[in-house]
């Protein structure tokens, strides 16, 4: 009897991973072709949920199989080979003439899968394999952000929370300290009831102990992508999901005696939802009065809710292409959006009408953010950052320094630098202070190189101690996240927790935590100044990922929440916390 195969792999399977890459990316005439042509209505795998960026994991991991097996010789694994493996090269293994020269190889090789195509498949699992691999973090790219099925961390449980007192932290010589944190068995002692008899993990699920740190609201049908606290009335809490539905929640912290309400009522769920395939979320943001919020979404519509979730200006764009990013002017009298087109469209909020567009990026413009009431910037995937004004068409000054497209892009809280981070594995700092003046922009921007994937997050320290510079956070593909020095570029620590893409990266209102969540469904909170780790939550689910955290601190509160894939919103009250006090 012949033996089975390790496993099979479909055309089926392969085709959906490629569709949902497409969609991902923005290339909807590509997925809608792809689905069209090769009947993936048909097949069992179709509405099926993939991990978010499986694709180029699934890749990346054979590119290391592809690595073993190359350099595999005997009982050796010969390190000297000087050249790299890519995707569409096959390997030729370069020695240094200084080293030994390795044993001869071994010609057996391990099978590794079975490609089977289905009758009603017509090719796209050879072809389309070979196409670009690309898939964004931001929640922008969030179209079809299928609910994760990776192994999870061992020893964590549903819900459960990390209390090891290790943290993988890399920190540079200057940064380097000894370790003062408090040991996470503290937090044991918080809910002795349902510690586990080795003290290492505690459930933290409401339903099971709603004395726990992390609530979870339940209500969205679909992955919940953005997340939003109101800035004016600090019960309202917006979120958004796969399914372009808003909803809109009261979460009423403690009393004046501590004590939080156990429930929370049902949301209002926000009129005018988007119909068709392409209906995500991208963005969500409240107005700095907090009477209005402004979404994002794929079917390329402008949608705009009073508090109370009716619909204050419903507009689709004059271009048709998804809404990466909506941003308030400071005063709430504009706002802007990015679009898939190139064009960042400024919105008249009061007489609910476009003022402008401005077609300054050859490519999708991805992000967006104020300098004033009457300057912004815009980033890009053609690698481009614009300084804008909003009686001028043409950018004030042009950017340019990344050689990819340009994920995000943040003003420091004075406004006199920009920070941005690319697919090109690096972050820039910026250097804007004299925009506006007779005197001239400096062109050079400081580098912040070391991660070793696409930067998809960066974020300034709300708060700069006096006489230090101001810090910058990122987070990457690459599973890590860092904090950097500004003013020299020098990074100050990394953290090396997650195991898989971080998606999600905030810091604390005071500046004193730093909070980062990924596609492993870990959160994390860390300490800025001593550069550990606090404190750490597992979403215990099948579908893992945390895509957005919003941080929130006014008197008696400090909490977060989370937008979850879990079709859940996570809130966190960190004042229940020992080690986060």
């Amino acid at each position: 009897m012949p033996e089975p195969d390790p496993f099979r792999i479909s055309a089926d399977e392969i085709n959906y991973l490629i569709y949902a890459y497409f969609k991902d990316s923005g290339f909807s005439h590509s997925a809608f072709v792809l689905r069209a042509e090769s009947k993936l209505e048909r097949s069992a795998y179709y509405g099926k949920s993939v991990p978010r960026g499986e694709l180029v994991e699934l890749l990346g991991k054979a590119l290391l199989y592809s690595e073993v097996e190359a350099h595999w010789r005997g009982n050796n694994m010969t390190l000297s080979c000087t050249n790299k493996f890519g995707l569409l090269e096959p390997h030729v293994c370069s020695y240094d003439p200084e080293l030994p020269p390795p044993p001869p190889p071994v010609s057996h090789r391990v099978p590794l899968a079975s490609v089977q195509p289905q009758a009603h498949s017509h090719g796209y699992a050879s072809s389309s394999s070979e196409s670009s691999l690309k898939r964004k973090a931001s929640a922008a790219s969030s179209a079809d952000h299928p609910p994760e099925k990776r192994t999870r961390t061992d020893g964590s449980r549903d819900g459960g929370l990390d209390v090891r007192s290790t943290s993988s932290v890399e920190r540079t010589p200057s940064a380097s300290r000894a370790s003062s944190a408090a040991p996470d068995h503290a937090n044991a002692a918080l809910y002795p009831s349902t510690a586990k008899s080795n003290g290492t993990t505690i459930s933290s699920d409401p339903e099971e102990h709603p004395d726990g740190p992390v609530r979870l609201l339940k209500g969205h049908k679909a992955e919940v992508f953005v997340c939003a606290w109101n800035p004016v009335n600090h019960s309202a809490l917006a979120s958004g999901s796969k399914d372009s539905l808003v909803h809109l929640w009261n979460v009423p912290g403690p009393d004046p005696d501590g004590n939080v309400p156990s429930t929370v009522d049902p949301p209002i769920v926000c009129a005018y939802a988007a119909v068709g395939d392409d209906r995500d979320l991208t963005s969500i943001t409240w107005s700095p009065d907090g009477t209005l919020v402004a979404v994002g979404c794929y079917d390329c519509i402008l949608r705009i809710y009073d508090a109370q979730g009716k619909g204050y200006f419903v507009q689709q764009q004059q271009e048709k292409g998804p809404i990466f990013a909506v941003r308030f002017s400071p005063s709430g009298r504009w706002l802007l959006s990015a679009s898939l087109d190139g064009s960042a469209c400024l919105w008249d909020v009061k007489q609910k009408q476009l003022h402008a567009q401005y077609r300054n990026h050859k490519e999708c413009c991805l992000d967006v953010d104020w300098l004033s009431d009457t300057q912004f910037v815009t980033s890009g995937s053609d690698g481009v950052i614009n300084i804008m004004h909003v009686d001028s068409m043409k950018p004030l000054k042009q950017l340019v320094g990344h050689e990819h497209e340009v994920n995000q892009v943040k003003c420091n809280p004075s406004r006199t630098r920009i920070a941005s981070c690319s697919d090109d594995m690096t972050g820039r700092i910026w250097n804007i202070e004299d925009i506006g003046s007779s005197r001239t922009v400096d062109d050079h921007s400081l580098v912040l190189s070391g991660h070793t994937g696409p930067v998809s997050h960066i974020a300034w320290a709300p708060i700069t101690i006096s006489g230090e510079h101001d810090l910058v956070a990122t987070s990457s593909f690459d599973g890590t996240s860092r904090l950097w020095d500004s003013a020299t570029g020098e990074c100050l620590c990394t953290f090396h927790d997650h195991k898989s893409n971080v998606y999600a990266l905030a810091f604390s209102p005071d500046g004193r935590h730093l909070a980062t969540g990924g596609a492993d469904g870990w959160l994390y909170i860390y300490d800025v100044a001593a550069k550990e780790k606090r404190w750490s939550w597992h979403t215990g689910s099948s579908q893992p990922s945390i895509f957005e955290i919003v941080w929130q601190q006014s008197g008696n509160l400090n909490r977060l929440a989370m937008a979850m894939e879990r079709r859940t919103v996570g809130v966190v009250d960190l004042t229940r916390i020992p080690d986060l006090q």
